[in-house]
């Protein structure tokens, strides 16, 4: 049977709970599921034998991996990139399920009176008045800097905000001190995990680009374990899964 066959078959089938031709399954994720995988690894273990070795990059530099045809058996992507890659023949179209979706928040020091942000008029009002604010490095690949960047130019305040902006190269919950500021933009799942910053809220919706903040699983087409691959991408759409990113701030589901 070719492998497209065998790997509809397998995303179809009921799979058993525990797989007696056990794989490792070599994962390359964009940064914002380690939180999620972080949970769920050791449970996706025990019940179907299979080993996870999982690589975190931040999206664009993750969605380049793939491009580049790296060892790869699946890839945790921006539903757009997931899409391209498809066309150039880099992902099986046959292996891709889009299974959740996350957006921009922003997060202030613990203790720390939270600013209106309900609005896009009253997100801007805060951004002006911050006396400094910090998010991820659009150069290094991250979506969440990448998007925010768009919405300052799109506000008009981008000369205003970068006079005061720092730069998060390493993931938000690992800042060190000199990268931190009194309004910082990140995505939930990252948030949570700070000791020192509370979430606010997600930015208005007008704002989000949700297309690009869905995220999506797909088996590549170079994948030496497909089979194994798509027993991982069934067990991210169950209920167990769906419960452990709602936890970590993200809307699960195909969208």
């Amino acid at each position: 049977m070719r492998r497209t066959a065998v790997l509809a078959v397998a995303l179809a089938a009921g799979i058993p709970s525990f797989n007696a031709d056990a794989a490792e399954i070599r994962v390359m994720s964009a940064a914002v599921m380690k939180p999620v995988f972080d949970e769920l690894t050791g449970e996706f273990e025990r019940t179907t034998g299979h080993k996870l070795l999982i690589r975190y990059e931040p999206a664009g530099a993750a969605r380049k991996r793939v491009e580049a045809g790296d060892n790869i058996d699946i890839a945790i992507l921006q539903k757009p990139a997931a899409e391209e890659l498809t066309r150039r023949g880099k992902i099986n179209s046959l292996g891709m399920t889009t299974f959740a979706r996350s957006g921009i928040a922003v997060a202030v020091p613990r203790g720390t009176q939270k600013p209106d942000i309900s609005t896009v008029e009253s997100f801007k009002h805060a951004l002006l008045a911050a006396k400094s604010v910090s998010y991820p490095d659009p150069a290094e690949g991250h979506a969440a800097g990448q998007l925010f960047r768009r919405i300052i130019d799109r506000l008009g305040i981008t000369d205003q905000v970068n006079a005061k902006a720092k730069l998060q190269i390493r993931p938000f919950s690992e800042s060190p001190p000199k990268d931190q500021a009194d309004f910082a933009i990140a995505q939930p799942t990252e948030i949570l995990l700070s000791q020192t910053y509370q979430m606010v809220d997600l930015i208005p919706d007008d704002l989000q680009d949700f297309e690009r903040f869905s995220w999506t699983a797909s088996v590549t087409t170079y994948a030496k374990e497909p089979n194994a691959a798509a027993v991982l991408i069934r067990f991210l759409t169950s209920s167990k899964a769906a419960l452990v990113m709602k936890r970590k701030g993200m809307e699960p589901g195909a969208l």
